[in-house]
């Protein structure tokens, strides 16, 4: 069996040289579905008026997609979803690529130097957290068994089916390390409540845009939440550091 047979994206355009078949939005949808079985056409738009994605298109003005543009897809995908970066920071760092230059990271923290945004790099370097039990999330994060019980009942960590996220698993870790110094859970429940004040402020401001309901709304409206988390960790970590900065004083 040729190379064009074992792959429905190649085909023969003369003796052994060979074309990658383009792709309308349909057939993107349904080799993504086993992956990202929630993504949608109107997501895939939204990205591309994002400036992410640029497919091309016929001369009737149809978008045709080529294998480089599904795996970059793929790449933005995966990465809102095992990452949760803003769509910005990923744009950010695909138009560095874009411009010939080479990051010295991945968005999340990856490190990586690559020529081109690929369905390979996409399988290879695009990091997934998978669910933990709790004894996995003591070994991980460094947490000791008390530990972890007291951030279940102060509610700084709540399980899903018996299994803990990768925010369980960071909460946890940080929780040891000021545990460290002293700084006991039942001390941290401020920190819990300034977040959910937050979360309630990022959710009236989103509002508007979720009550539409059409998939391209709620796509910018997690976008909008992100972006304003992102400038409430800024201001929290400003007004913190501002505050310590005078000790040396």
């Amino acid at each position: 069996m040729n190379q064009a047979a074992r792959n429905p994206r190649l085909a023969v355009v003369s003796g052994d040289t060979q074309r990658a078949v383009a792709l309308n939005i349909g057939e993107v949808l349904s080799e993504l579905h086993g992956e990202f079985p929630q993504v949608t056409a109107s997501k895939i738009r939204f990205l591309e008026e994002k400036g992410l994605l640029t497919p091309q298109r016929t001369s009737a003005g149809y978008r045709k997609y080529l294998p480089d543009d599904v795996g970059r897809l793929r790449f933005i995908l995966g990465l809102q979803r095992d990452q949760y970066l803003p769509l910005k920071v990923i744009k950010d760092y695909l138009d560095e690529v874009d411009r010939g230059e080479r990051p010295d990271q991945l968005p999340g923290g990856h490190t990586l130097a690559p020529r081109s945004i690929s369905e390979q790099m996409t399988q290879d370097l695009v990091a997934r957290t998978r669910p933990v039990t709790k004894a996995e999330l003591q070994g991980l994060s460094g947490a000791g068994a008390e530990l972890v019980e007291d951030l279940l009942a102060f509610g700084m960590i709540v399980p899903e089916n018996d299994r803990f996220d990768e925010h369980a698993q960071k909460i946890a870790a940080a929780a040891a390390a000021l545990a460290a110094h002293g700084i006991e859970p039942r001390h941290l429940r401020a920190f819990r409540a300034a977040a959910d004040r937050e979360v309630g402020l990022v959710e009236r401001v989103v509002a508007p845009q979720m009550s539409r309901g059409d998939v391209a709304s709620r796509a910018r409206a997690a976008e909008t939440a992100r972006e304003i988390s992102d400038a409430c960790m800024a201001l929290h970590g400003a007004l913190v550091n501002g505050a310590i900065a005078k000790l040396d004083h």
